[in-house]
């Protein structure tokens, strides 16, 4: 009794660590806490805040004089009979605040570029990780079944050898098998703790995920087909992918920052007013004061020469941006596409066969139908086609992830 309720404790304990979860509640709770997108929303209120600094004018600046020694009354600071006040501003002309306030918005709209495929990119990582942890989980299930009975299958060769009963020959070759067993277990058990770290990043949550995801859902997204040929695909990509929509955006970002350091060269206007107690024609003088620089040269004509290349700079970067999603889309469909066909090609009878084989070869083995090197053989053929079948279907959805990253609207139907 006791030894059951400490199982089911243990049960418990292990239980505890881990959570099941769907793809859609990764997704939730990957919005909610990863960080790195957390960190990458400020970017846009940082933007926010440079659109409300380009609104913003200078102060007017308030002077004043008094006097400081008054020769005729030989007096210091003979401030009841001299002293003056001005107050000025600065008029911004040639709609320098109008394109100041364009480009941060621009600078905005970059930033929710950037937000957005920081976004594809993490959501693209997540959704790798987890296929990747289901398929390495059920590679895990199938190897460990091998394990207990190549292992019970072993014990009993290794109690006959030390009777005589049976050669030490067979009982090395079935040790060759569950080392080979024992190895893909370890390299699985690897990869397992691989995907549970990235999973626990991305989602911020600390325990164990433990893929909620039923067979004949895995069957759903391995059948479906991405809607449109490649020429289709290329186009949906080349209007959706932020990646390349902020490389076009960059084009107008750099022309408003162009038109903003040109209108830099329109001499502003400085307008104030100025009151003077004694120093002027009149007493108690109140004047109009306007100042405006001298436009002898184009004060900012370095800026615009280094504006007018960032445009053509960002209008080539954008053209090999094209260039490289159309390829990168191109390549992608393929190997989906050969992915998929491959995976066609073996019907749902050949699994169930093999499964059948595989239950015949154990059951015809017991009975001595089988003999032993018929056995290992077939075992270690079976071995290697399973691992080879997980890996195949898990390829197919990683390869339509990458498609979805590059195409970042809904294809799939």
């Amino acid at each position: 009794m006791n030894k059951i309720a400490g199982l089911f404790i243990a049960i418990s304990s292990f239980m505890a660590g881990q959570q099941q979860m769907s793809l859609l509640d990764c997704e939730e709770a990957f919005q909610k806490n990863n960080l790195q997108l957390l960190a990458e929303q400020y970017n846009i209120n940082m933007a926010d805040a440079d659109i409300l600094q380009a609104k913003i004018w200078q102060l007017p600046q308030l002077s004043g004089q008094i006097n400081a020694y008054n020769p005729e009354g030989k007096k210091a600071f003979d401030i009841g009979h001299a002293k003056g006040a001005e107050i000025t501003q600065l008029i911004y002309m040639g709609g320098k605040k109008k394109n100041e306030i364009a480009f941060a918005k621009s600078n905005k709209e970059l930033a929710q570029l950037q937000f957005s495929q920081l976004l594809v990119d993490l959501r693209t990582q997540l959704h790798a990780a987890y296929f990747n942890l289901y398929y390495e989980k059920l590679k895990l299930d199938n190897t460990n079944k091998q394990l207990g009975y190549m292992n019970d299958l072993l014990s009993a060769y290794r109690a006959q050898s030390a009777k005589g009963n049976v050669s030490l020959k067979d009982e090395v070759r079935l040790q060759s098998l569950v080392i080979q067993l024992n190895n893909d277990k370890l390299g699985i058990n690897k990869n397992i703790l691989e995907f549970e770290q990235s999973l626990k990043v991305l989602t911020g949550i600390s325990d164990d995920i433990e893929p909620q995801l039923s067979d004949v859902d895995a069957k759903e997204i391995l059948a479906t087909q991405p809607f449109g040929d490649e020429n289709e695909l290329k186009k949906k990509a080349l209007e959706n992918n932020s990646d390349y929509q902020y490389f076009l955006k960059l084009i107008d970002n750099s022309k408003l920052y162009a038109q903003w350091q040109k209108s830099l060269n329109v001499p502003d206007l400085n307008v104030g007013a100025g009151w003077d107690q004694n120093g002027g024609t009149f007493k108690n003088e109140v004047n109009l004061m306007v100042g405006i620089p001298l436009p002898l040269w184009k004060s900012n004509q370095g800026n615009m020469v280094k504006a007018n290349f960032a445009i053509q700079q960002n209008e080539k970067n954008a053209d090999y941006q094209k260039l490289n999603l159309e390829t990168k889309v191109q390549s992608a469909y393929k190997t989906w596409k050969s992915q998929y066909d491959q995976l066609a090609e073996i019907k749902s009878t050949d699994l169930s066969n093999m499964e059948l084989v595989y239950d015949g070869m154990l059951k015809n083995f017991r009975k001595g139908n089988v003999n032993l090197i018929e056995f290992t053989d077939f075992m270690d053929s079976y071995r290697q086609t399973a691992l080879q079948i997980y890996d195949m279907k898990n390829e197919i959805m990683q390869s339509a992830e990458q498609l979805n990253q590059l195409i970042q609207t809904k294809i799939f139907y």
